[in-house]
């Protein structure tokens, strides 16, 4: 039996609803073409080192290096704070 990933985005209630929903479907194409190549034997670890590297190079394309090495520098308080945890459980 193969688990489906899926990537759902955290509500913030800051953000625009229009924002939120172009997010969700860029998530969904990504956990499609993540399953896909999961399915065709890519080791995980290698996609989500292609995903990082993808991710951050386009985000350096769109606000370059300064603004996105003080975005990265904030990921490990958030991945702390459970941000990036898919099965965390809240009370």
């Amino acid at each position: 039996m193969t688990t489906r990933t899926t990537f759902p985005f955290p509500t913030e209630s800051a953000a625009i609803e229009a924002e939120q929903e172009e997010r969700q479907i860029a998530l969904e194409y990504l956990a499609e073409a993540w399953n896909s190549a999961d399915t065709d034997g890519v080791d995980t670890e290698a996609l989500a080192h292609a995903a990082l590297f993808a991710a951050v190079a386009t985000l350096v394309r769109e606000y370059g290096e300064e603004a996105v090495a003080k975005l990265i520098g904030n990921i490990p308080d958030r991945i702390s704070n459970g941000e990036y945890t898919l099965d965390r459980v809240l009370q």
